[in-house]
């Protein structure tokens, strides 16, 4: 989401019931026989826009970032349309919602299930590998993975799950604080020097509350900061690193918490609450793991004009969003379709502008065609936000999805509820 947005646990017992059902005599479950099989078939992609010619996608997708859902709507839908494909936006609150219903629909045995595509990263997209909840194995299919670098390590890995033809790439983010330059001006260089500012100008910092995407994102850039580096914190989770690093992440976290807004007593519930805050001059600082939206909303107003991005020393987290084919999709051949599209040079051009939505291309710029190129070049820049190559220089990996539950799980007992 986003990235795939906010994003809160998946459903265990249905992952487990899923996993269960695939193992056991009862009903079929992925890949099992008479069940859907979890990997593609193989065939040319004039076979799968001919069957795709008619068909209606149900994207399902975090409703809550209105450029977003505007671009689905206006601009990638009618360029589906001209593929014959009826693509339709169902907005969820939160992505596990979809993937949810796919293992429901699994559960049940239902083989026409009504997802067809999700927009999916991190901890959802690897708790769908583990129930074989994804199609697999058909992104070599799609003719725009041409314009893709294979060797991209965003692209081939999400959040510490190899991605393996599993989703295809939608686009880029990263992680950034913003900060208003007019009110701030000797801006913290580092995640420890944010720590002391905050606590030198104390009601003046705060951060969404995990599990909130933003807020838990956070989280994690802050662990990197007291762990030394992403270098001292193992990508994949292990207990006893979590038991040796969280436990002075939540102290800092902790000791911090009185020096926040409002004296840490309440957090901001959801990144459009922050910036509700930062808008209104209750705070000097924002984040967002979609900067390019930053600038949008400062060209607009919503956002002070003297909103800065914060650069940070040793850089942010960055990641990737993908498309998601549930195994069970009752259109895939419309999916896949659809999956290209997005992909496509062109629907990532128009995406990446921030009047549409701003969000940044996964495509390899020297593999784009001259014209794309030369558009992209031209897209308009802003003060408050640099390029994406300045931005993601020394970009920090993310965590493994592994690590997300236990530190949100933390988060809450250890600093909130310390408070």
């Amino acid at each position: 989401m986003p990235s795939s947005r906010r994003r809160l646990p998946v459903s265990a017992a249905l992952v487990g019931a899923v996993l269960v059902t695939s193992a056991c005599s009862g009903a079929p479950g992925p890949g099992a026989a008479g069940g859907p099989s979890t990997t593609a078939p193989e065939r040319g992609w004039d076979e799968v826009l001919a069957e795709a010619d008619g068909q209606t996608v149900d994207l399902w997708m975090y409703g809550g970032d209105q450029l977003g859902n505007a671009y689905v709507d206006d601009v990638l839908a009618p360029a589906a349309a001209e593929l014959g494909v009826t693509l339709r936006r169902v907005p969820v609150t939160d992505t596990a919602d979809a993937l949810n219903r796919v293992l429901s629909e699994l559960q049940a045995g239902t083989e026409d299930g009504s997802v067809d595509l999700v927009w999916v990263n991190g901890e959802n997209f690897t708790s769908g590998r583990q129930a074989d909840a994804w199609l697999c194995g058909w992104t070599g299919q799609l003719p725009s993975m041409e314009y893709v670098d294979p060797e991209d390590p965003l692209l081939t890995s999400d959040f510490g799950t190899p991605v393996d033809g599993c989703e295809a790439p939608w686009h880029k983010a990263q992680f950034v604080l913003a900060y208003d330059s007019a009110a701030v001006t000797d801006p913290p260089a580092s995640m420890d020097e944010l720590f002391d500012w905050a606590e030198a100008n104390p009601g003046r910092f705060t951060y969404p509350a995990p599990p909130d995407f933003t807020g838990s994102a956070f989280v994690r850039q802050a662990l990197y900061a007291v762990a030394g580096g992403p270098d001292e914190v193992p990508a994949e989770f292990d207990q006893a690193a979590f038991d040796e690093v969280a436990p002075e992440l939540f102290d800092r976290l902790a000791a911090l918490a009185p020096s926040l807004w409002r004296a840490g007593d309440t957090y901001p519930q959801d990144l459009a609450a922050l910036e509700e805050l930062y808008a209104g001059d209750q705070v000097d600082m924002t984040m967002t793991y979609g900067p390019a939206t930053l600038a949008q909303q400062v060209a607009s107003g919503a956002l002070p004009e003297s909103t800065r991005v914060l650069p940070l020393e040793g850089g942010t987290l960055g990641n990737a969003s993908f498309l998601a084919v549930p195994v069970n999709a009752a259109d895939q051949a419309g999916a896949l379709a659809v999956a290209d599209l997005a992909l496509s040079p062109e629907q990532q051009l128009a995406k990446a502008d921030p009047a549409v939505w701003g969000q940044y291309p996964v495509l390899d710029p020297d593999r784009l065609p001259g014209d794309v190129a030369a558009a992209s070049a031209a897209l308009p820049s802003s003060e408050a936000v640099p390029p994406f190559d300045e931005l993601s220089r020394d970009a920090d990996p993310e965590l493994g999805a592994g690590w997300v539950g236990p530190l949100e799980d933390g988060w809450r007992s250890d600093v909130l509820g310390a408070g």
